[in-house]
């Protein structure tokens, strides 16, 4: 983990769309209230259950964000890459971190003071629209999670997971390479022994290619036909 205070909002040109409404003044201000960290591959970033006092912010990288179920039990909830808030529900309540969150690949986040972006988010309607509604489509997400656990069969269960990392929004990233088959599985809410099985099932059925650790979609129509019908 690496500290850097020097780094400027004013002069980033990682930050959101969001950070362009904001007046000079209040871009100091914030600038003035957070810190960038770079975490290496591996290392948490925040843990469930602990103290929340910052938002933060994905300057670049790929992130796993997770809750801890048991002892040994996980469910991942999303990816988040550059240009993505975590945390964000903390600015309206909660006074701990509700899932943990661990680096996949070095990246470099922005720790922002949780009462200092709540007070930009009162004083610039602006500001507020734009990070919340960015913010609101996780809701989708989320959504997606509790028909998975509630009601879909395990080839369903994968079929949306492998649609979900191989989106649009991760092209960039080709994320299977930093995923291990139980994190994939933990995305599925699956055992690792059934995700291994139903991804040679949709090799074998022309639905995806296996090159080691990488997974390319062949067939998205039917990987999608399969996710639906759950």
């Amino acid at each position: 983990m690496e500290t850097d205070s020097k780094n400027n909002c004013r002069e980033c040109k990682k930050s959101s769309t969001c950070f362009q409404y904001l007046y000079p003044d209040e871009l100091e201000f914030i600038n003035s209230r957070k810190t960038q960290i770079t975490y290496l591959k591996g290392e948490t970033i925040f843990k469930q259950g602990a103290f929340a006092p910052y938002i933060l912010y994905v300057v670049d990288g790929l992130v796993r964000v997770f809750l801890q179920t048991g002892s040994t039990k996980q469910l991942n909830i999303r990816l988040t890459k550059q240009g993505d808030f975590m945390a964000f529900s903390s600015v309206f309540g909660d006074n701990i971190y509700n899932c943990s969150a661990i680096a996949l690949k070095d990246s470099t986040i922005c720790m922002i003071e949780k009462a200092a972006l709540k007070q930009l988010l009162i004083k610039n309607a602006d500001f507020a629209m734009r990070i919340t509604s960015r913010n609101c489509r996780n809701e989708g997400r989320y959504l997606e999670i509790i028909q998975n656990t509630s009601y879909k069969q395990m080839r369903g269960k994968l079929a949306s997971t492998l649609l979900y990392l191989s989106s649009e929004e991760f092209l960039k990233e080709d994320v299977f390479q930093y995923l291990t088959r139980q994190e994939i599985a933990d995305f599925a809410s699956i055992t690792i022994e059934s995700a291994v099985k139903f991804i040679k099932e949709f090799e074998k059925e022309g639905l995806l290619k296996l090159e080691g650790k990488k997974i390319k979609i062949v067939n998205k129509d039917k990987l999608q036909e399969i996710a639906e019908r759950g």
